[in-house]
Formats: structure tokens, sequence, C-alpha cells
């Protein structure tokens, strides 16, 4: 068929079919047969136009993907053996046939080395087609920044023969998903259908308070992106703001009383005078503890001037902590993740306008902004609103905590904390 190999000849091919069960080679059958339609090519390949335009592939790394797929030939014709093969790999193969397959896909000016030229070319194509996924025409000036905060988490070596570019080792790119899972997200799962839900675009919609100016909010949509690599899609489908400082003051007390409501995951984001964007993912509610709490679902996060997600290493169990009203200088009143008391990886004083941030075994994490001191200047908590969850749904973050709850008196056991921790 076309320019490949016969089955019988060809021991990828056959060695690929074995991954597939008898549907869902009929599946593929069937898909390949409606694609070659739209190729105008009697049944015989499918072309680039109609083969981007059905997985909704952009170029630069659509034009790689479909080089790859068709085994570089470079003759624009993708056969049925091809797509077997490429899905055999790409989506069947092991952790390491599928990465070296995308760090393969990155080197997208096909020179045989992964570049920075080529990474900042791949990205922007994610970017346009995360931010922008209506619009076919790329925008890649307004995504300088973003391209930055994202190349910032990379490690680039000079090339071993002089050459004038700096290249991403194949370790160095494995480095680099891990600490960006979106960008490994994404680029493992191209050749799932535009259509399908796919995971590779994952963005929360994102619901914040009545007559508010975006330009206030924090949590940006490609920032959401980066944080949603680390979390199951049905945590991606939609957020709401429960708390923010510049609507609801510095107030700890605030800030427990808007999320107390809500029993579900949260994302605490901060922006320190320094210009520094770093925050963390709680999997558990905000609710008062003499001790570390939470499970190893949590991690903390930078998004500017560097994006990188920090997990659990399982060096300890101290993911969250939440303490309010305590007079003892052992437990120190606040908000935070990892590390150990008065040497967290990420805290909050009850004040809230101070903190501090570490080095942590807890999630491997360095110190997240620029020193190790915190001045806040914007404070956000969004709740995480699983797809057709049970939980309460939170209504946009107003009031205090006393405007709040006042027509429900088991909360007036909170007034003193309030008092004494605001």
């Amino acid at each position: 068929m076309g320019n490949s190999q016969s089955p019988a000849s060809d021991p990828r091919f056959t060695a690929a079919t074995r991954t597939f069960s008898a549907q869902e080679l009929d599946d593929l059958r069937a898909l390949f047969m409606s694609l070659a339609s739209q190729s105008n090519s009697e049944g015989q390949f499918v072309t680039p136009s109609s083969f981007k335009a059905y997985f909704g592939l952009r170029d630069p790394l659509g034009g790689r993907l479909f080089h790859l797929v068709t085994q570089k030939r470079g003759d624009e014709r993708l056969t049925f053996e091809d797509l077997v093969i490429a899905k055999g790999t790409y989506e069947k193969g092991t952790k390491n046939e599928i990465e070296e397959f995308i760090y393969e896909l990155l080197d997208v000016n096909n020179d045989g080395i992964v570049g920075r030229s080529d990474i900042e070319d791949a990205v922007n194509t994610m970017l346009d087609d995360i931010l922008s996924p209506k619009s076919p025409a790329p925008t890649v000036a307004s995504h300088h920044d973003n391209v930055d905060i994202l190349l910032n988490a990379a490690t680039f070596a000079k090339h071993e023969s002089g050459g004038p570019e700096n290249q991403m080792s194949y370790e160095d790119f494995r480095s680099w998903c891990n600490f960006l899972p979106s960008v490994r997200k994404y680029l493992g799962s191209l050749l799932i259908i535009s259509n399908a839900g796919r995971p590779r675009s994952d963005v929360p919609h994102l619901i914040t308070m009545d007559n508010m100016d975006s330009n206030s909010v924090l949590l940006k949509k490609e920032y959401a992106w980066i944080i949603c690599g680390c979390l199951p899609q049905h945590e991606t489908e939609e957020w709401t703001l429960l708390y923010h400082s510049a609507c609801n003051g510095l107030s700890f007390t605030t800030f427990l009383g808007n999320s107390s409501n809500y029993m579900g995951p949260t994302v605490l984001v901060i922006k320190d005078k320094e210009g520094y964007l770093y925050g963390g993912y709680a999997s558990q509610p905000w609710e008062r503890h003499g001790d570390f709490y939470g499970d190893m679902k949590s991690f903390v996060f930078q998004l500017h001037p560097k994006a990188s997600i920090f997990r659990p290493t399982g060096a300890n169990n101290n993911t969250q902590w939440c303490a309010a009203n305590f007079s003892s200088d052992s437990i120190p009143n606040g908000v935070g993740f990892g590390g150990r008391i008065h040497h967290f990886g990420l805290f909050l004083s009850a004040s809230f306008d101070q903190g501090h941030t570490f080095s942590c075994t807890t999630f491997g994490s360095p110190c997240l902004s620029k020193t190790t001191q915190i001045n806040p200047d914007v404070i956000e908590c969004w709740a995480v609103l699983p797809k057709e969850s049970g939980k309460e749904r939170p209504d946009a973050a107003k009031g205090t905590i006393l405007e709040r709850f006042k027509e429900d008196r088991n909360m007036l056991n909170m007034v003193g904390i309030a008092n004494a921790s605001e």
C-alpha cells in the first residue's frame, strides 16, 4: 500500500498490530479510509493537510509529527501501516519509547539537534493551541513572556561540535518534562482526535467575582494550564475564585471563612513584592490543625519568572499546614506547604503580610522566590471543582467569615479564632 513495505515484510507493523485488539485495528482501518477519502487518494494514503486537520495539529509540530509517522520518507503520504506503527509506538509503547519519540518530535528544524530554537517553536505552537484554540492564525508575538517562563525551567548545553546554538539533551528533556508535566501531557497526546476531550489542552474555566477587573487576577489561563499538568482531567473543568486579597483584604480570617464551606482541593497563588509568582495545590480543605496533614497529592509550584512543578518526593508527609489561634511558638499560625515548622517550603503567617519559603525535601523544591522572606503583594485561593462534583459549589468570594456564616450557629465557635488570627 502506497510507498510502505507490505505488512508481511515490515516487522515493525507486525509487532505494532499485536498491541491492538481486533476492534481497535478495525477502528484504525476505518479512520485511515476516511482520511484517505478526504485526501482524494483512492484509499491509498493520507495527505499532510487531512492528517493535521483531523488531529487538530498546527505547524511546525504538525508537520514534524507527520514527517515522523511517515518514517521520514518525505513523500507526504501516510499509509495504513505508517498509522499503525506510529500509534503503536506513540500510544502503546514503553515509557522510554514514547519519550524518545517525543524528544525526536521536538527537532522541528529536522537538523538532528534539539536546539533552543526548536523548543521555542514547539512551545509557541503549544501556547497557540491552548490559548487560541479556535484561531488558525499563529499569535507568536504575544507568547514571548510565556515562552520564557517555560524555557527558564529547561537546561541547555553547548553543542558538542561547537555549533552556534545550545542544545537540549535527552536527559535534560526528561528533566524538563518532570518540572513541567503539562508539556509532557501535551506532547504525548497529539494523536488523540481534537474533539475527544484531549488532555493536551486542559485549561479550566476560571470563574472570578462579579465586576472584577480581569487584569487584577493572578491566575491566567496559561498558569492554570501549567498547574493542570499534575491533575486528573476531572479536576481541570472549572475553578472558582474563593479569596482575593485585593478584594477581601490581607486577612487570614476571611481566607478561612471564604474557603471553609468548600470541602475540596484548592490552589493558593501568591505574588510577592519582588514580582515572583508561586503557590501550592492543597488536596485537602484548609482546616485548623496543630500539625502537618494532607496527602501525597499536594504540590508546590513556581509560575513566574520560571515555571516549575514540585511534587512530593516521599521523604516525609509534611505536605499541608493550617494553624489558627494557637498560642505556642511551636505551632505557628498560618498556612503552608512542606518542610518543617519554622522552615516551611512555603508559609504565610496568620497576619497574611509576611511569610517564608525555604528549600525542602518534602517536594524537592528550592526557595520559590528571590529570597527566603516573603512580602505578599496579592494572594488568591481557587476552588478546584471536579466535574459533576458532589461537593458544595462555592459562590464567588465575598464578605467576612461572620457575614458569610452569620446564620450558621455552629460557626460561632470560630469567632475567637477569627479575632485572634486576623
